[in-house]
C-alpha cells in the first residue's frame, strides 16, 4: 500500500508542478507582453521574432526561477489536502511516520532540482543569450557593462594593455595601446587606431598600427595599414558585463573567471557570487519541500487558506534573503561562496526545525 501511495504522491506532485510552473510562465508573459509591446512596436520587431527569439528562450529561464515557488506551492496544496482529509493521520496511525512520508517528496525534489541544475548550467545560458541579443535590439534597458572606456587589461607578465573604448556588439576596440616592459624599463609600445575580433580565426585584427622599440641609442618605429595577431585578450575580458555568468555554461563560467583573473580586470565578486549562487539554487527546491511537508502536514483552522498564506511569507523571506546577501558578496563585504550559501544554510535550518517540530 505505501508504494502505491508513493507512486500518488509523486504523480501528484509532479502535475501539480507542472500546473502552477505553466500558470506562472502565462502570467509572466501576458504581463511581460503588455509591458514592453511599445517597445516592441516602435523598434519594428516582428512576431515571429517576438516569440522565437524572446519568449522561447525566455522559458528555460522562468522554469528555472519559478520552480522553487511551483515545487513548494505544490507540496503545500498536495499535504495540506491529505491532512485536511486526514489521510496523514490514517497513514500514521498504520505505522508511517513523517520521516517515511517525506521519500517520495525527496525524490522528486531532487530529480527536479537535478533537472533544474541541467538547464541552468547548459540550456539557459544558450537561451538567455539569445534573449539578450534580441532585448539590446527592441527593449530599451540601461546598460549593464562593467567596463566602459579606459580599459586596462594585463595582456601577459610585463605587457599591458589600454582600450579607450570598446563597442561590445562590433568586438571592436579603438585608439589601444599597448606598453612591454621589461622588469622596469619599457622596451616597446604598440598604438592602433582600431583592432577587430575575426571569430572565424579566433584571432584580432589590427589597423593603423605604430610600433616604437626603445633601446640604449633611441628607438626605432614602423607602421603599417593592417596585420592579423594572437593576444592573450579575448572579447569577453573587454565587453564585460553584470550578466555575463547566465550566460555561460558551468564550464565556460570557470574559464571566464580564470580569464578575468589572468587578465588583471578585477572585478572578481560579483562573477563568483553569480556562479556560486548558479550551483547552489537548485538546493533551495529540496529546502523548500521540507519547509512544505512540515507546515502542511498538521492540520490547521484555516485549512489551506494557512497553508498558502504561509507559503508567500515564507518564499517572500527566501527571496529577500537571497538578494539582500549577494551586494555583500560582489562589494567584497563578504566572501563570494559565504554570500551564496548563507541564505540557504539558514532557510535549511529553518527546515529542519519545523520537521523536527511537527508531530510525527
Amino acid at each position: 500500500m505505501i508504494r502505491t501511495f508513493d507512486r500518488y504522491i509523486f504523480l501528484r506532485m509532479l502535475v501539480f508542478t507542472g500546473f502552477i510552473t505553466a500558470l506562472l510562465i502565462f502570467i509572466f508573459i501576458i504581463i511581460d507582453f503588455s509591458e514592453n509591446s511599445g517597445d516592441f512596436t516602435d523598434r519594428g520587431a516582428t512576431l515571429s521574432q517576438i516569440w522565437h527569439d524572446y519568449y522561447l528562450n525566455y522559458i528555460p529561464e522562468m522554469i528555472r526561477l519559478v520552480s522553487p515557488v511551483a515545487v513548494f506551492a505544490a507540496c503545500l496544496w498536495l499535504t495540506g489536502q491529505m491532512a485536511n482529509r486526514l489521510e496523514i493521520i490514517a497513514l500514521r496511525a498504520a505505522g508511517v511516520s513523517l520521516y517515511r512520508l517525506m521519500a517520495p517528496y525527496m525524490v522528486f525534489a531532487v530529480l527536479t532540482a537535478s533537472l533544474i541544475s541541467y538547464l541552468d548550467g547548459y540550456v539557459v545560458p544558450r537561451s538567455n543569450a539569445i534573449r539578450a541579443e534580441f532585448e539590446h535590439k527592441f527593449i530599451t534597458k540601461r546598460t549593464e557593462r562593467l567596463d566602459r572606456s579606459r580599459i586596462f587589461r594585463q595582456e601577459s607578465p610585463g605587457r599591458l594593455m589600454q582600450v579607450n573604448y570598446y563597442d561590445i556588439r562590433e568586438r571592436t576596440g579603438y585608439r589601444v595601446m599597448m606598453h612591454t616592459f621589461e622588469g622596469d624599463r619599457l622596451v616597446e609600445t604598440k598604438e592602433f587606431g582600431r583592432m577587430r575580433w575575426d571569430p572565424e580565426l579566433q584571432l584580432w585584427e589590427l589597423f593603423n598600427g605604430t610600433v616604437r622599440r626603445f633601446h640604449d641609442g633611441g628607438y626605432e618605429e614602423y607602421t603599417f595599414d593592417r596585420k592579423e595577431i594572437v593576444f592573450n585578450i579575448y572579447p569577453r575580458d573587454l565587453g564585460r558585463t553584470s550578466s555575463d555568468v547566465y550566460q555561460l555554461t558551468y564550464p565556460e563560467i570557470r574559464d571566464y573567471l580564470a580569464s578575468i583573473e589572468r587578465s588583471g580586470a578585477g572585478g572578481l565578486a560579483m562573477p563568483l557570487v553569480q556562479y556560486y549562487s548558479k550551483l547552489v539554487y537548485p538546493f533551495s527546491i529540496i529546502i523548500v519541500t521540507v519547509i512544505g511537508l512540515a507546515v502542511a502536514s498538521v492540520r490547521r483552522r484555516g485549512g489551506r487558506g494557512v497553508h498558502i498564506a504561509a507559503g508567500l511569507v515564507i518564499s517572500f523571506l527566501y527571496l529577500v534573503l537571497m538578494k539582500l546577501f549577494e551586494p555583500f558578496g560582489y562589494t567584497g563585504a563578504m566572501d563570494p561562496l559565504a554570500a551564496a550559501l548563507l541564505p540557504h544554510a539558514v532557510f535549511l535550518l529553518v527546515a529542519l526545525t519545523l520537521l523536527k517540530t511537527a508531530r510525527k
